[in-house]
């Protein structure tokens, strides 16, 4: 297929395309470029490097004690980010892009990872 016939089958798909799968299409995308793993690919107890989209943030308390909980979405899957012991970090918030370490429980709940590392990257720029 030709540059003409690749640009109009992209541009054909866009247009075919929900926006949930075109969120979905650029998060994976995202995840590929900063050489992290897809969230469906862990495996339980693997320690792993993980980047997406902040969902949410919730604070619940764990064993009387304060918790900020993140779930984190990369368009393969979804992980729930603890860390315990807090109540707010600096730059966490619904829709922003991290990176995350740690070591990952695939359970009955989900995924879940405690106490991650993180880093704040930027958000990829509208095409």
């Amino acid at each position: 297929m030709g540059k003409a016939g690749e640009f109009f089958s992209r541009v054909l798909k866009r247009m075919a395309s929900s926006n949930d799968e075109l969120d979905s299409a650029e998060l994976q995308k995202t995840v590929r470029d900063s050489g992290a793993v897809p969230i469906k690919q862990c495996k339980d107890r693997e320690v792993v490097d993980l980047a997406g989209t902040i969902a949410a943030v919730t604070i619940n308390p764990r064993g009387g004690h304060p918790a900020l909980e993140a779930e984190l979405r990369d368009g393969s899957g979804a992980v729930t980010l603890v860390w315990l012991g807090r109540r707010q970090i600096p730059g966490i918030h619904a829709g922003r892009s991290v990176l995350v370490s740690g070591r990952i429980s695939c359970g009955e709940e989900g995924r879940i990872m405690y106490n991650p590392r993180y880093e704040l990257i930027s958000s990829p720029s509208p095409s």
